[in-house]
């Protein structure tokens, strides 16, 4: 009985353990299940957020790409033309700082400089299909002047050659417009000068334009300040392409006016008109045209193109010259001013080489140097022809003069030109200072003859040789001569190849 009691005890015990172990397993299945469930419905959430996530990141892509698309790609093409547009940025502040707005402002930097080298093409090709028709229009007009100035010699008619006159202006306009076009598309000046007196320069590109008369040229110059001759044609063209803007934008009943005067690093050039002048806008957009390092394309310059600013910009480029257009003029209109450097000036004997007839004269007297003319003649490349000697002349300093026997009362009656009156640079010590050695060589040193008794009469005094002047050249001379050589020219090609084959 006890026997059974104690198996029924254990039997009871051990199915309460068995239950009890059932029912913790049982426990930790609801547990765990619980758990899974809290992390499905976790996962989902997260899935449905990373879902929302990438719709909305593909609609703001979307977004950019039709911004992209519709807005930005524009405005960098219309940038290309017009570079104050600017280009929008993404529609999200925080858009370009990720991958995808890294990816599209690379398409952007990629499409502007793809466009450049476009333009700069095409702008190329156009150049030189304008330099080519601009070299025969010229070659056309050239010979056009050349047979009106053989009629102006040939023809006395007072009426004739008025109208000769004219019809030589209107050609010059037209060889003026087409020089413009050339020298903005990249061609070389078309003519090659001598060096030439600073106010002919000016005067002759005032002699180029509509309404030269108008001009008035002050000249504050040295007598025989000029310009080398790679420089005569460039500031010409310059000055004329200045004088038509400051003509064009003023009343006819105003003058314009021209002042040369001497700057501490060259020559200044300056234009003032009495016109409607320029806003700010205005006045900055024509410096960056005159003074830009940068080549200016030919879609840069409107429609119908404006070329004059564009043909000065790229003659300032390639000659070394400045212009400036920031100062308005105190008549109210546009001062311009041309800066000729040192190095682009030369001297000229005034006496040998005078300027024009036409051109106004110098308000300086004809003996007065400035230190800073002296200076740059100082400086000016040796040559062997007798202006660069007369040069080197004026630029030596004067050597004091000690006269070695004493040197008669002057007549005041006698004329200056009085041979019997010892100029003051007579004597035997050597050459003086308004003189030169022939042939650029070193003076010599001369011994000095023994100095005469005071007591002893004086020798009358050697007459000083005048200076033979050239005669001058009349027009006559001046065609015997072309027609001359035009004829040795055909004689001698005739001789060369008497079938008349072309030898080119």
């Amino acid at each position: 009985m006890i026997e059974q009691t104690v198996m029924a005890a254990g039997g009871l015990a051990a199915g309460t353990l068995l239950a009890l172990a059932f029912g913790g397993g049982l426990l930790r299945c609801r547990r765990d299940r619980s758990r899974l469930r809290e992390e499905i419905d976790g996962l989902r959430d997260q899935l449905d957020d990373a879902r929302s996530r990438a719709d909305r990141v593909s609609a703001e892509l979307a977004a950019e790409i039709a911004h992209l698309t519709d807005r930005r790609v524009p405005a960098v093409a219309t940038r290309a033309a017009h570079p104050h547009v600017q280009v929008p940025g993404p529609l999200s502040p925080g858009f370009a700082r990720t991958g995808p707005g890294a990816g599209l402002d690379g398409v952007l930097h990629a499409l502007s400089s793809a466009m450049t080298q476009e333009r700069k093409r095409v702008d190329a090709a156009a150049r030189a299909g304008m330099r080519g028709t601009t070299r025969e229009i010229q070659a056309g007009l050239y010979r056009l002047q050349d047979v009106l100035r053989g009629l102006q010699q040939h023809y006395d008619d007072p009426e004739l050659a008025q109208t000769l006159f004219e019809l030589d202006h209107e050609n010059e306009q037209s060889l003026r417009r087409a020089q413009v076009a050339a020298v903005v598309c990249g061609a070389w000046v078309g003519l090659a000068r001598q060096e030439s007196h600073v106010v002919d320069a000016v005067t002759g590109g005032q002699s180029r334009i509509v309404g030269y008369h108008r001009v008035r040229v002050n000249n504050h110059l040295e007598p025989g300040t000029a310009l080398v001759s790679h420089a005569v044609e460039p500031v010409a063209i310059i000055v004329a392409e200045l004088l038509d803007n400051a003509l064009r934008h003023s009343s006819r009943d105003t003058d314009v006016t021209v002042s040369l005067e001497r700057a501490h690093h060259g020559v200044a050039v300056t234009i003032d008109d009495a016109g409607v002048g320029m806003s700010a806008d205005e006045r900055a957009y024509a410096q960056r045209m005159v003074a830009s390092r940068e080549p200016i394309l030919l879609s840069d310059l409107g429609d119908p193109p404006r070329m004059g600013l564009a043909a000065i910009g790229q003659l300032t480029r390639q000659f070394d010259l400045s212009v400036d257009l920031s100062t308005p003029s105190p008549y109210g209109g546009v001062r311009a001013v041309l800066l000729v450097n040192s190095h682009l000036l030369s001297h000229v004997d005034p006496v040998v080489r005078p300027p024009a007839a036409a051109a106004p004269r110098s308000t300086r007297p004809a003996g007065t140097q400035q230190p800073v003319m002296a200076e740059t003649i100082g400086k000016l490349p040796i040559r062997t022809s007798a202006s660069s000697r007369a040069v080197r002349a004026i630029a030596r300093p004067a050597r004091p003069v000690v006269p070695d026997r004493p040197v008669p009362d002057r007549d005041p009656a006698a004329p200056a030109d009085d041979p019997r009156v010892p100029a003051a640079h007579d004597h035997d010590d050597g050459p003086g200072p308004d003189t030169a050695p022939a042939d650029d060589v070193l003076p010599q040193r001369r011994r000095r003859r023994p100095r005469p008794d005071p007591g002893a009469a004086v020798p009358a005094a050697r007459p000083v040789p005048e200076q033979a002047q050239p005669p001058a050249r009349t027009p006559e001379d001046s065609a015997a001569a072309l027609g001359a050589l035009q004829s040795g020219t055909a004689a001698a090609r005739s001789t060369a190849d008497p079938e008349g084959n072309d030898p080119r």
